[in-house]
C-alpha cells in the first residue's frame, strides 16, 4: 500500500472510530433525596447500595448517584426533589419517610420515584392503592408508624402504676396527625393520659424532657419521625439526665443507651428501595411494581439502662426482644 493511500486509510478509520466512541452509552444517574446528612444515614445507605449490587449496579462502576440532603429540615425537602428532576436522572429515590416521598411527588410526574417510608403510603396519598400504585410512584413501606401505639402499651406494662405518659410528635411530620390519633385511642384503652409535646428542632428536645418530668409522666413515648430516629444519642443522653425511660422506633436508641425500641427493619426497607431502583433502571414500569411492605418489626431493649432506672423488664417482653443490650 502506497503511503499516501495508507494515511488516507487511517484517517477514514479514524474517523469511523471517534463517533462511536461518542455514542456509547452514558452511566445512569440515580437521584437520591434524603431528609438527613450522610453521616447517620450511613446504615441505610449501606443497605440501598446492596439492594443495587443484588442486581449488578454498583455506584461509580455502571450507575451514578447524585445525593441531595435536608440536614434534618423538611422544608427544603421540595426544592433538592426539584433540583433532582430537573437533572432528569434515570430514577428518583424518596428515601427516608413520608416528608421526602411527597416532595418527590410534588417535584415530577415523569420521572419514576422510588419511596422509602415508614407510614400508609396510600393514607398519605403518595399512591392510589399499594397493589396498582399508579401514575409514576412505587416503593417500600414498614410497620413503623402504625406500631407507634405498640409503643406505648410496651412502657405502660413497665410503669403498670402510672397514670400518665408523655408522646413526642414532631407537628412538621404529614403523619403525624394520625400517629396522635392512635395513641389517644389506645391510652383511652388502657385508662391513662397523655401529654403530648411537641419537638421538631433538636434545640427543643431539653424542654419536652423537662415537661415530661414536670408532669410526673411514666414514660417518655417517641412518635416515628425521621429527625427522631437520627437523633438518638442525644436523646439518650437526656433520659439518663432526666431519669426519664424513654422508647422510640429505631434501634439505635437503645444501641446509644436508651432503653427500648421498636419499630420496622430499616436494614431491610432500604434494600428493597436499592432493588426496585435497579429494577426500573432494568426498564421496569413502576405500574408493574406493587409497593413492598417490610412487616418485619424489630424490638430492642437495653438491660444495663433498665437497670439504671431502676426499672424491671418483665421476662415475657425479654423473651420476645430481637436484641437485649446487656
Amino acid at each position: 500500500m502506497r503511503r499516501r493511500d495508507a494515511l488516507a486509510w487511517l484517517g477514514s478509520a479514524a474517523a469511523w472510530a471517534l463517533p462511536a466512541r461518542a455514542q456509547s452509552p452514558a452511566m445512569p444517574i440515580i437521584g437520591y433525596l434524603a431528609p438527613e446528612s450522610p453521616g447517620p444515614f450511613d446504615s441505610r445507605l449501606k443497605a440501598f447500595r446492596q439492594g443495587l449490587a443484588d442486581a449488578g449496579y454498583v455506584e461509580g462502576r455502571n450507575v451514578a448517584v447524585e445525593y441531595r440532603w435536608a440536614e434534618g429540615r423538611y422544608d427544603r425537602l421540595p426544592a433538592l426533589a426539584a433540583d433532582l428532576a430537573s437533572r432528569q436522572v434515570a430514577v428518583l429515590v424518596a428515601s427516608g419517610g413520608a416528608p421526602a416521598a411527597l416532595a418527590a411527588k410534588s417535584a415530577t410526574k415523569t420521572i419514576t420515584i422510588v419511596f422509602e417510608m415508614g407510614g400508609d403510603p396510600v393514607a398519605l396519598g403518595v399512591v392510589d392503592s399499594l397493589s396498582r400504585p399508579g401514575g409514576n410512584l412505587t416503593g417500600v413501606s414498614s410497620l413503623s408508624v402504625e406500631v407507634s401505639r405498640k409503643r406505648l402499651e410496651f412502657m405502660h406494662d413497665l410503669r403498670p402504676a402510672a397514670s400518665s405518659f408523655a408522646v413526642a410528635v414532631n407537628p412538621t411530620s404529614p403523619t403525624s396527625g394520625s400517629q396522635v390519633r392512635n395513641l389517644q385511642t389506645a391510652a383511652e384503652a388502657l385508662g391513662i393520659r397523655l401529654h403530648v409535646m411537641n419537638a421538631s428542632t433538636a434545640g427543643e428536645f431539653e424542654a419536652m424532657f423537662l415537661a415530661a418530668t414536670r408532669e410526673q409522666a411514666g414514660g417518655l413515648v417517641f412518635t416515628s419521625d425521621p429527625y427522631f430516629a437520627f437523633r438518638s444519642t442525644q436523646l439518650a443522653d437526656l433520659c439518663f439526665r432526666y431519669s426519664m425511660p424513654a422508647v422510640t422506633q429505631s434501634r439505635d436508641f437503645p444501641t446509644a443507651g436508651g432503653l427500648m425500641s421498636y419499630g420496622g427493619d430499616f436494614a431491610q426497607s432500604h434494600r428493597r428501595a436499592g432493588s426496585y431502583a435497579a429494577q426500573v433502571l432494568n426498564g421496569e414500569k413502576p405500574s408493574d411494581l406493587p409497593v413492598q411492605l417490610v412487616t418485619k418489626v424489630e424490638l430492642a431493649i437495653n438491660l444495663k439502662t433498665a437497670a439504671a432506672l431502676s426499672i424491671a423488664i418483665p421476662p415475657s417482653l425479654i423473651s420476645g426482644a430481637d436484641t437485649v443490650i446487656e
